[in-house]
């Protein structure tokens, strides 16, 4: 029955799951359309079952093709480590998928990795930023080894550990009055204009849950999807935002918006997030080890 199966049938599986067609999954693999084809059609025969459904063009993995794709990561996981088992050197190998959500992925995640690279000459890692939604969910669709993000998730498939923390501010433009005040109370913030990131990112997610219930009268004056867009806004005076201290200092500091001093506990944790049914490599065991004792 299943004794057959090949790690290139694996591997033609998982890269599909990955990529939703034949056509850009052989692109992926360098491999024609038709041996594709042919090797997910002998895998699905061997096990008994289809593991995609067929949508239009698309190729949707279905509950069979679920319950297989942990033990396909697993299998093709353990056999690059066979690789190296007979190598004397003993570096890290394999590719590192790694996902973060904006502040960390463009504030943190650049000085995270060339540390972690001097100090295991590891080369090989991937860093792939949007909101912490999408982060957990290619987290969970295995297109990402692991994930750093802002906002905590109550995922069931998630593992979430702290590993680091920030702080938030408020900023405003730089002739607002509340600009060069020493503080300001939340209630002053009645009646006033936000400009918020969109659904899914850790930063908006903090203003609904630390900022916005302590104004009764708020409005959304403006939504974007990047941290930059949010700061010229702000700069713009378009209205006050809420964004991490790490990405508002540099405009601060240049005078292009002002932070406002509110007495709110402003602080928020950095998540460490894995697959639960995750196959730990020695080079993912390596970085979540890395992750959690390094100090920026």
């Amino acid at each position: 029955m299943a004794s057959n199966i090949s790690l290139k049938q694996l591997r033609v599986f998982t890269t599909i799951t990955q990529h939703d067609t034949l056509t850009s999954a052989s692109e992926s693999l360098f491999l024609s359309k038709a041996a594709v084809s042919m090797a997910l059609s002998e895998l699905e025969k061997q096990i008994g079952h289809a593991l995609f459904d067929r949508v239009n063009n698309r190729l949707i993995l279905n509950q069979e093709g679920q319950k297989l794709l942990p033990l396909a990561d697993e299998l093709l996981n353990r056999a690059q480590s066979i690789d190296v088992l007979f190598d004397d050197d003993q570096t890290l190998s394999g590719q590192l998928h790694i996902g973060a959500s904006d502040t960390i992925g463009n504030q943190v995640a650049p000085y995270l990795l060339s540390d972690f690279r001097n100090e295991t000459e590891h080369k090989s890692q991937s860093l792939f930023i949007s909101n912490s939604a999408q982060i957990c969910q290619k987290l969970i669709d295995y297109e990402l080894d692991i994930a750093l993000i802002e906002g905590k998730t109550l995922h069931p498939e998630l593992l979430s550990t702290q590993f680091s923390q920030d702080e938030m501010c408020i900023v405003c433009h730089p002739n607002h009055p509340f600009a060069n005040q020493a503080t300001t109370s939340v209630h002053e913030l009645e009646e006033s204009d936000w400009i918020l990131r969109e659904a899914g990112s850790g930063s908006r997610e903090f203003f609904l849950r630390a900022i916005a219930p302590r104004i009764e009268h708020w409005h959304e004056a403006f939504q974007l999807n990047t941290t930059e867009a949010l700061i010229n806004s702000v700069s713009a005076g378009l209205g006050f935002g809420c964004l991490s201290k790490l990405s508002a200092d540099p405009a601060i500091r240049d005078g292009r918006i002002a932070q406002v001093k509110v007495p709110l506990d402003m602080q928020r944790r950095f998540w460490l997030l894995v697959h639960k049914e995750k196959y730990q490599s020695p080079l993912l065991k390596a970085f979540i080890e890395f992750c959690h004792q390094w100090n920026r």
